[in-house]
């Protein structure tokens, strides 16, 4: 990773440090102009913990930090901010209710000076809030320095000539046996049979940290002496550790700072303006930038058993403390537009687990004995790692991609190919029919409720079913494999790879096709009769180009068909008119998952139908509840009314919602009109 953590592996101390500058608050990105400014509170980012588990709003996280903090409730006037939320702690606990409450005292009289809230603000990269307080204009920005640790930066401002006494306080949670001490300038929080620990440490020459009733007070030993439009800026910074490393070197907080600026700069730029037809392109711009905002959100550095950054699935769900393979792919490919180091992280984080025979696990943990080894996720890691490429033109890293990618593809071939046809099936390492509908990521899916399972050899077990999407995704992979070893001067395996896809196409074409129902099936093993449920399975040869143009014309009459797939919010999980549809409670019996509603515009797309695309990409966007607004993406979403269930900041839905727009926003769109 190319950003400015500092030590791979190890974690920061909290520090406090002072400076004073002459005049005004200087160039911020929070200011009224600049890109930051456009994108102020995309999201809700108030909350206050109610217990430690709480997880009922949006916490900011950045540059893979394992610790998250809030703006406090609305209403909340106090100064500070929420938190600090640390991910690694039993699965996420609140270990604070209030971090960096700022006490201000006239050093002649001793006597408080109360703090107004004037506004507060979520940026792209921080939170900030603002203060008046007699004869004094103050600002709080929450930043994240690195993976390890985050800065308050507080900047106070005189009207007049004065002295002020200054002290921060920040209460903490009684969490998993948390205790507290306090030594010279420092505060250690640490918990019962838990190596994390948050450091407090005061910078300052002449400042203590002291524990409290409730927590820990850092005090500056000497008053500010404030001059007439003179700004004093003062820096904590907290950060976490485990028992990988006792401390860290301190930090300059302005250059900090800076380099947060430059990196979210980096983020917020595109190459051409964001264009969805029918959407506003503020609009579009908006959801874009607010999909970047979760990703990154989601991002957590590598710590533990986890050896390359990622992005977990949401920080919303207690559940989801991990890599998910699928997830990754899809999460990669959307980074690669715009944070491409994380994308390779990631890439690399799943393959890190790479076994012998090729597979690549389920999912991945801080803790490798919890990793899933019982299935794997569906073929899209060559889509991901092409589109890095496409982003990037990085050959180096097609390089190190490319055989764990071939042994990746051909182990399907050999532990999932239960007739040696050339078609493969979904399944599992232990025989369970659970695991085998796991590694479709359609856990539930109407078209397994009448498979069975059998044995391949030992550890290998199919469905009695070839799935029409696992094979369009490996026909879509040999095409890409192709270009990856063409990319890498590899001519003979590019030769390779097209003949294969040739003579699979031509199977799926033949085997998975209906002509009387227009549309693609799964297919049992043995009769080759088709599973006739129509979910979104059946559009993926379109996405993949497998389909013939006839096959493609008639499958998009049934994608676009009102009692079919073309709902309010379009492409559910399954048909509207199955009568086991339930939009709400079916998970992938009925609502809408993002992924699989982009790979049928995508398909769509491919095949020429751009207006029809288009409308459904719109449709998408503006139907979802509350995500023009200040909603957050969520893990699915009922195509009847749009409004979203399950994960709240959910990141493949974010990266679908990303790629929608960045395609559309394309002028390279492919394929031939059918009409």
């Amino acid at each position: 990773m190319k950003d400015s953590r500092i030590g791979r592996g190890r974690f920061a101390a909290l520090a406090l440090a002072c400076m004073l500058a002459g005049g005004g608050h200087g160039a911020r990105a929070a200011d009224a102009t600049g890109d930051a400014a456009r994108y102020l509170d995309l999201l809700d980012m108030h909350g206050s913990p109610k217990s430690a588990g709480d997880r009922s709003f949006n916490i900011f996280f950045d540059a893979g930090a394992w610790h998250g903090y809030s703006l406090p409730a609305a209403g909340e006037s106090s100064s500070g901010f929420s938190g600090p939320f640390v991910h690694s702690l039993a699965g996420g606990q609140w270990a604070g209710t209030r971090f960096a409450t700022l006490t201000l005292r006239d050093a002649t009289g001793r006597q408080a000076l109360p703090l107004s809230l004037v506004a507060e603000h979520a940026g792209p990269g921080f939170l900030e809030r603002s203060y008046g307080a007699s004869g004094l204009t103050v600002r709080q920005t929450l930043f994240f320095a690195d993976s390890m640790r985050a800065l308050v930066r507080t900047e106070i401002t005189a009207a007049d000539t004065r002295d002020v006494a200054l002290s921060m306080e920040s209460a903490t949670m009684a969490v998993q046996g948390s205790r507290l001490e306090a030594h010279g300038r420092q505060a250690v929080q640490t918990f019962d049979g838990s190596p994390w620990r948050l450091v407090t440490t005061v910078l300052a020459n002449e400042a203590a940290a002291s524990a409290t009733a409730n927590g820990y007070r850092l005090e500056l030993a000497r008053p500010l002496r404030l001059k007439p439009g003179q700004t004093a800026t003062i820096f904590v910074e907290q950060a976490l550790l485990d028992g990988t490393a006792a401390h860290l070197p301190g930090v300059d907080g302005e250059a900090a700072w800076s380099a947060n600026r430059e990196r979210w700069a980096g983020y917020l730029k595109h190459a051409a303006p964001y264009h969805l037809p029918g959407v506003a392109d503020d609009v579009a711009d908006r959801v874009a930038t607010k999909a970047k905002i979760i990703l990154l959100g989601n991002w957590r550095a590598a710590r533990g058993d986890l050896h390359h950054d990622g992005v977990i699935p949401s920080y919303s769900n207690p559940d989801f403390n991990g890599f998910w393979a699928w997830d990754s792919w899809k999460h990669a490919a959307a980074l690669a537009q715009f944070a491409p180091d994380l994308a390779r992280e990631q890439m690399r984080a799943m393959f890190d687990y790479q076994a012998d025979d090729g597979m690549v696990p389920d999912c991945l943990y801080l803790d490798k004995a919890e990793n899933n080894w019982r299935d794997t996720k569906p073929p899209l890691a060559t889509w991901a790692t092409l589109a890095i490429y496409h982003a990037t033109g990085d050959r180096a890293f097609v390089g190190e991609m490319y055989d764990k990618l071939l042994r990746y593809h051909r182990w399907w071939f050999k532990a999932r190919d239960h007739d040696h046809d050339g078609l493969a099936e979904y399944g599992s390492t232990d025989g369970t029919r659970i695991a085998a509908a796991w590694e479709s990521g359609m856990d539930n899916a109407v078209r397994f409720d009448g498979a069975s399972m059998v044995r391949n050899g030992d550890g290998a077990w199919s469905l009695n079913q070839e799935s029409v999407d696992l094979n369009a995704y490996l026909y879509r992979e040999k095409l890409e494999l192709a270009e990856l070893a063409g990319v890498l001067g590899k001519r003979a395996d590019q030769a390779m790879w097209l003949r294969e896809a040739a003579a699979m196409k031509t199977q799926i074409q033949q085997a998975m096709f209906d002509a009387k129902a227009g549309y693609f099936f799964d297919i049992r093993l043995g009769s080759h009769e088709p599973v006739r449920v129509y979910g979104p399975e059946g559009w993926m040869p379109l996405w993949a180009g497998v389909a013939t143009p006839e096959q493609a014309q008639a499958v998009s009459r049934v994608m676009m068909a009102p009692d079919k797939f073309g709902t309010l919010m379009p492409f559910p999980t399954l048909a509207r008119d199955n009568p086991k549809f339930s939009p709400i409670k079916g998970y992938w019996r009925g609502p809408v998952w993002l992924d699989q509603a982009y790979f049928g515009v995508e398909a769509l797309r491919r095949y020429g139908l751009r207006s029809e695309a288009d409308d459904m990409a719109r449709r998408l966007v503006i139907n979802a509840q509350g995500l023009t607004g200040q909603g957050t993406t969520y893990e699915n979403y009922d195509p009847l009314t749009g409004h979203g269930y399950q994960s709240p900041n959910f990141s493949w839905s974010a990266a679908s919602y990303l790629l929608l727009i960045e395609d559309a926003s394309s002028t390279s769109l492919r394929g031939q009109d059918l009409r």
